[in-house]
């Protein structure tokens, strides 16, 4: 089947219809499920909201908004209807930022994007995203099971078991971040371990490099990606037709995206670069007009793929500071806990960078006084305490005074 449903071929007017019939509705609904978004909305209760211009007149939604409602009020900060999470699962993601699993099936919409790539019914499929406190490993396995596939709950690290298992199971996909696919491939071929039957994959949570996808295409595997968060699931993906790869990714129905200059409210030119803003009007855990932090623009022409659904051109960057790292997101609010820890800390910035096929991390430190006082081993074991990530730490004399606390490299056209 070309298409995953109707749906990817509505008429644009069809899907605004979709989008907005009944939306006032909708939120009042959500509102008085979530009071959290009750008291975000105070000043435009009365507002009416009709079309993507109404949609303006609401407030941004910003991820520090969200996490201060949540200490004041845990475990959600009144956003989520917790009485609706029964028989379900939450989750705790870095700064930390509290998320819930929708009790519905495919929660997180990524099945559409599973089909898009390849995806079948009883195809087997490695998920190696991490199921540990983080949604990450949950979002691909409820879409691949919706689908009919076959999930085997790898998650992260222990390359040499998930090696074994590849080969034992046959898995003829892979989800996960992009560069962890290539040390798995790397790990078999130096045990002399073939995996014949992997073709395709599925990666998110980190940038997949154009000589990233032709490495792996060299190696016999076609590798497509999505663009998804732990608040709001898949948010759009890439798509091909005649084994031709399209420019960009559809976005997800359901969704309504809008595209601003970062840190305020006001939209962009088309085709210019500016934050994501999401909103998705689950009566449950509605996120409206949720900013991402996430950079991206409009690619303004329809996709050859014949979805009708508009696209942007992915994921570009960050619009705050905050760094996609293996698949996980480092925060400078994180990085100030290691002087909680190392009073003897002056000042510390973090440099990602990438070495070969592997997103790094080292931290730059300036001590407070003598340099002796800092210890790298010490300050290492904190790093990866406060990211979950491993990094090196280097002790400097001096840091610029220009506010950057982590500072990303990494070349992304490469």
């Amino acid at each position: 089947m070309k298409f995953f449903d109707d749906k990817d071929t509505l008429d644009a007017s069809a899907r605004m219809r979709d989008l907005f019939d009944g939306f006032n509705g909708r939120l009042e609904t959500a509102r008085s499920n979530c009071p959290g978004l009750a008291r975000h909305h105070a000043e435009v209760l009365n507002t009416r909201v009709h079309d993507s211009d109404s949609l303006r007149s609401l407030p941004i939604l910003r991820k520090a908004d969200v996490m201060q409602a949540q200490q004041e009020l845990p475990p959600f900060g009144g956003f989520v209807n917790v009485a609706a999470l029964s028989g379900s699962r939450w989750f705790m993601s870095p700064g930390p930022v509290w998320e819930p699993q929708l009790p519905i099936g495919d929660p997180w919409q990524s099945a559409r994007a599973l089909h898009a790539a390849g995806f079948t019914s009883g195809m087997r499929v490695h998920n190696a995203f991490s199921y540990h406190l983080t949604p990450g490993g949950f979002i691909l396995d409820e879409g691949a099971r919706a689908l009919g596939c076959i999930v085997f709950p790898a998650g992260i690290g222990n390359t040499e078991v998930q090696v074994e298992a590849l080969h034992h199971t046959a898995s003829e996909a892979y989800v996960g971040t992009p560069d962890y696919l290539q040390t798995l491939l790397d790990h078999a071929s130096e045990q002399s371990i073939e995996l014949p039957q992997l073709k395709r994959a599925m990666v998110s949570g980190g940038a997949l490099f154009p000589a990233m996808r032709e490495k792996y295409q060299s190696q016999g595997i076609d590798v497509m990606q999505c663009y998804a968060t732990a608040d709001l699931g898949v948010i759009a993906y890439e798509t091909a037709s005649d084994g031709q790869l399209h420019a960009g990714m559809v976005i997800n129905e359901g969704l309504i995206v809008e595209i601003v200059i970062p840190g305020t409210a006001i939209p962009v030119s088309p085709g210019e670069v500016g934050e994501l803003i999401v909103t998705r009007l689950h009566p449950d855990f509605p996120l409206v007009r949720f900013a991402t932090g996430d950079l991206s623009a409009e690619i303004v022409e329809p996709s050859p793929c014949g979805r009708s659904q508009k696209r942007i051109k992915g994921w570009m960057g960050r619009a705050d500071q905050r760094a996609k790292v293996r698949g996980m997101f480092v925060d400078p609010l994180q990085l100030k806990k290691l002087a909680d820890i190392h009073p003897e800390l002056q000042r510390w910035r973090l440099v990602v960078d990438r070495d070969g096929d592997r997103d790094v991390m080292n931290l730059k430190v300036v001590a407070s006084g003598d340099e002796g006082s800092l210890k790298v081993d010490a300050l290492e074991n904190t790093l990866k305490k406060v990211t979950n990530l491993s990094g090196t730490v280097e002790i400097v004399a001096e840091l610029p005074s220009d506010g950057v606390v982590i500072d990303d490299q990494r070349d992304y056209s490469q």
